[in-house]
């Protein structure tokens, strides 16, 4: 069971040691008090923080054309067009794949997350998850909950909002005719039963550069201690491997050299040894796989998808690179998806954003 410390809405203005709060036991007894006093009534327990939903926004993006787990950073561009700030002052924490295909998203402020976690710190409170009031309502059905003096709306909607009654009667005829009503001024006890409910849906606000650092075991001393022997052993060797290292590099650089002189149209040496046999032996068995493998690549994965492929290098052993841009990372999805409809398991490296889409590097390595 949880024990929950809720910052109301009430310290939202100005974030302080007085900031009102409510100590929710396993047992169902609520406390209110200001932070400075909560602390000292957990006493270095490790509490869940709930966060008001006013302090957060929440929103989903399109279903995923791939069954994968997407990065953290392909969701954050899927949905950075519903966000309403630069995606860099925002700090964004991802939930798992719902029964339509998309990622739920909790976005705040990374400065004002940055600010209330410092002054928890500085209170005394030691957390162990931080979790959005809204977004903890049971997700098997949908939800609206009065609770510290506004309506709650989450569980099975689509949303997490906290409105007052005249937002409520607005978006009321819209609302599901099931969902379930709790109110805390006619059944305090009924109303928080939610909150002693399995939250294995609810996003943990803990991630990326907030994700908490695991503390130093017991026993690092030795570790370090293991550690300076190694760093011994190493620095009698190094000498000998560092003349090895040159020897090796002198010869590679000799070697590059004559292969230039009888190769002068070679502009650009990728693997020498791959390299020379082919051109000594350009009818070679493994040229002409690569070569079909190629082929076949472009024609029924590349090709098929509008993307635009800036470089292509083969290296004996490795296999194939292409450098491309697409227009999203759910055409990059898609290429990978065709790859492994084809029998042809691609990889895709380094995706990052750049301004006429998004570029990455595809590969398919030798032998599959």
């Amino acid at each position: 069971m949880k024990t929950w410390l809720y910052l109301t809405t009430a310290g939202l203005a100005a974030p302080s040691a007085g900031w009102p709060c409510c100590v929710w036991s396993s047992t169902g007894q609520r406390q209110l008090m200001p932070l400075s006093e909560a602390a000292r009534a957990l006493n270095g327990q490790a509490v869940d923080v709930l966060l008001p939903m006013e302090l957060c926004s929440w929103v989903r993006s399109d279903p995923w054309p791939s069954r994968r787990q997407p990065s953290a950073q392909a969701i954050a561009f899927a949905v950075e067009e519903q966000l309403g700030e630069a995606m860099e002052t925002l700090h964004l924490s991802v939930g798992a794949r719902d029964r339509e295909g998309r990622y739920a998203v909790v976005v705040i402020d990374r400065q004002r997350f940055a600010a209330v976690l410092a002054r928890l710190t500085a209170s005394g409170i030691v957390l162990r998850s931080v979790f959005v009031d809204a977004d903890v309502l049971p997700a098997q059905q949908a939800f609206g909950v009065w609770w510290f003096g506004r309506w709650m709306l989450g569980g099975g909607l689509p949303a997490r909002l906290a409105i007052d009654d005249a937002g409520l009667a607005a978006l009321k005829p819209g609302l599901p005719k099931d969902i379930r009503w709790l109110d805390e001024r006619q059944d305090l006890s009924a109303a928080e039963q939610w909150l002693m409910q399995e939250h294995g849906h609810a996003i943990n606000l803990l991630q990326g550069e907030f994700a908490p650092r695991h503390q130093p075991l017991p026993w690092r001393f030795l570790g370090l201690a293991l550690l300076l022997v190694g760093l011994l052993t190493w620095g009698a060797s190094e000498t000998r491997i560092h003349h090895l290292d040159s020897e090796s590099r002198r010869l590679s650089a000799q070697n590059e050299q004559q292969f230039r002189a009888l190769y002068p149209q070679q502009t650009r040496i990728v693997d020498l040894a791959a390299q020379l046999q082919t051109l000594q032996n350009p009818q070679s068995p493994a040229s002409r796989t690569a070569m079909v493998t190629l082929v076949k690549l472009i024609e029924q994965v590349v090709g098929a998808s509008a993307v635009d492929v800036q470089r292509i290098e083969y290296r004996a052993g490795d296999g194939w690179k292409i450098q491309l841009i697409a227009n999203s990372f759910a055409e990059l999805e898609q290429l990978r998806e065709r790859g492994r409809q084809h029998d042809m398991p691609v990889k895709l490296d380094s995706s990052n954003k750049v301004r006429e889409g998004v570029q990455a590097t595809l590969t398919l390595e030798d032998g599959v």
